[in-house]
């Protein structure tokens, strides 16, 4: 965090604790049932016992790893093929309408396909997590490739360039602001689909803990996971932060 940002961490403590306090009062005052909604001191209680045991770090750190890898999977392998459609439109006009059609369906849809291919183990919670940021990352990436400046793309033709000079000089940097943009996006699509994962089939990871948890009706257990699992968000994007910030400088 810059120190430009630090300015606005007192009101963002100050708008958390007004959030909780405000939640505490009404669970002790009995407008919200606390077998419904939790309660911040019992989440707190519950959140302290599982970090005592180090089952909530167990947890994150497989729904992490599960996350990072199928992030940078995902993310590599579609910005890479994006920038690839480019340098040939024929294939480019023949697979639009294929990635179109996939990207139209939710691709949570697939998860159960592919636990049946990946099996129960985090393999699973990996490719799930890979299949959804690959098919963000193709569709951005390739989408930046054809906003790239045709003035520059002329002026290398009649330089003498070929198209693979244009594309390494011209369109993979104009590319790279939309493919950074779609980092930040990919954080979430890839925590979505390493707990997806662990819902369907998992006995470790937070996606695990929250269902568990919820199963049991054990709603402070939820939001433990849930609060954990933000922790991870504001972690991996604060990592891309830093990426987009050295690409970009």
């Amino acid at each position: 965090m810059s120190w430009s940002n630090l300015r606005y961490l007192p009101g963002q403590i100050g708008l958390a604790l007004l959030v909780f306090g405000l939640w505490e009062g009404l669970v002790r005052a009995e407008v919200l049932s606390a077998h419904l909604y939790g309660y911040p001191s019992g989440i707190g209680a519950k959140a302290w016992g599982l970090v005592s045991t180090g089952e909530l770090f167990r947890h994150a750190g497989v729904t992490a790893f599960a996350a990072i890898l199928g992030f940078v999977l995902g993310s590599a392998t579609g910005s890479f093929a994006g920038l690839c459609l480019w340098l040939n439109e024929t294939v480019a006009k023949i697979v639009r309408p294929f990635i179109v059609a996939i990207n139209g369906v939710p691709k949570i849809a697939f998860a159960p396909l592919i636990i049946v291919w990946f099996g129960i183990g985090i393999e699973s919670k990996i490719a799930i997590a890979a299949a959804l940021t690959f098919i963000v990352s193709l569709i951005a990436t390739y989408n930046g490739t054809l906003e790239t400046d045709r003035d520059l793309l002329r002026l290398m033709r009649s330089l003498g360039a070929t198209r693979l000079q244009a594309w390494r000089k011209v369109v993979v940097p104009a590319a790279l602001p939309w493919m950074l943009s779609t980092l930040r996006l990919n954080v979430g699509f890839a925590l979505i689909g390493a707990v997806v994962g662990e819902y369907i089939s998992s006995q470790e990871g937070l996606g695990y803990l929250v269902y568990y948890s919820g199963v049991l009706y054990d709603l402070n257990g939820v939001w433990a996971g849930i609060l954990a699992l933000m922790v991870v968000a504001l972690l991996m994007d604060r990592g891309v932060t830093e990426l987009d910030r050295r690409l970009r400088w």
